[in-house]
């Protein structure tokens, strides 16, 4: 499971011309980004963008002294990194790392440990999720207007798969948005917006007991 830069979880490679996923972050890492509020403070940074720790602290209520803390603690693990394109010098501006943020691989796995912490950490990011599409869902109309709803997709989709090509669905979709991506930075007109894009794929597990 991954978290702002689209970043895949460790799949095994299901073609020949598979592309290498990010590799997931250790168990220091994990345990350091276990603490709730640096959790929250990941998922301001990823879906918003680049912030600083005073404007981080009015946003979640907590003292710019905690969330300057937490941010110096996420950056010895280079969760976030110092954004050295903003700022004037007397607050540091942070962003996430490139790459994001990719749990859940075999080195913190194989631990009850690290399958707890992994456990925790989806769990809020996937709560994150849901308090940002329910927002959309509530009051996307009203704060962007009809093009916009009408720009955006909801959509489920269930297939039936094999392992490899659940592994090779997930790659392509990483590919296409890595290129669009791309793409997209070469053209920075327009009435752009912050977006979050969502991606499930998994198999069901209530059909292993129908």
């Amino acid at each position: 499971m991954s978290s702002d830069e689209t970043t895949p979880a460790a799949a095994e490679k299901p073609t020949d011309d598979y592309e290498p996923h990010f590799e997931s972050i250790g168990m220091p890492a994990l345990r350091a980004l276990a603490h709730p509020l640096r959790v929250q403070i990941m998922n301001e940074l990823s879906d918003f963008g680049p912030a600083t720790a005073s404007m981080l602290a009015e946003r979640l209520g907590e003292s710019s002294g905690s969330t300057s803390y937490h941010l110096r603690q996420l950056a010895k693990h280079d969760i976030v990194v110092e954004d050295q394109e903003r700022g004037s010098g007397r607050e540091r501006w942070w962003r996430m790392a490139a790459g994001g943020v990719t749990i859940g691989g075999p080195e913190t796995l194989e631990t009850p440990a690290g399958r707890e912490i992994t456990e925790q950490i989806s769990l809020t990011w996937q709560q994150n999720n849901e308090r940002r599409l329910n927002a959309f869902l509530r009051r996307g109309l009203d704060t962007f207007g009809m093009e916009w709803l009408e720009a955006s997709t909801l959509s489920t989709s269930h297939l039936e798969v094999s392992r490899e090509q659940l592994g090779e669905l997930a790659t392509e979709y990483y590919k296409l948005l890595n290129r669009l991506k791309e793409k997209w930075k070469a053209d920075p007109a327009g009435d752009r917006k912050r977006v979050q894009v969502q991606f499930n794929a998994f198999p069901l597990v209530e059909q292993e007991h129908r």
